[in-house]
């Protein structure tokens, strides 16, 4: 995603079973597609910035620095954006479910996990 810029914490200290990621969202930018996951808990905790979170059939709510937020598996979809003039820093914390799927709500995408990495698809199966 453009204007997102992550730090893979977690895989710099070997972890396996969780990631942790220091994510910052330039002005403007967006956490990721609309999205939710079969199998994998989320969480995030912002550090800085005020994010505005957009979750299910776009309920918005604004976060401050301190604020949190989970996403259950098979919870509803959920992405951060930036609407500010500044950046927002968040530290971002999930699972690695072998055999998630990542649904896009309003996008032909899909997403695999097999083998400890993501697998884009059409949501029909066909190769992105």
């Amino acid at each position: 995603m453009e204007g997102r810029i992550k730090r893979q914490l977690g895989d710099a200290f070997g972890l396996r079973n969780f990631g942790v990621n220091l994510t910052e969202l330039r002005p403007g930018a967006c956490s990721a597609l609309h999205h939710a996951h079969s199998h994998q808990d989320e969480f995030i905790f912002v550090l800085e910035g005020e994010p505005l979170l957009v979750t299910g059939e776009g309920v918005e709510s604004l976060l401050r620095p301190g604020d949190c937020a989970g996403f259950p598996a098979g919870g509803p979809a959920h992405h951060l954006e930036n609407r500010t003039g500044n950046p927002v820093r968040y530290l971002e914390i999930g699972d690695r479910t072998e055999g998630d799927t990542a649904s896009y709500p309003a996008d032909d995408l899909m997403a695999l996990r097999e083998d400890g990495a993501w697998r884009f698809c059409h949501k029909d199966g066909r190769p992105w």
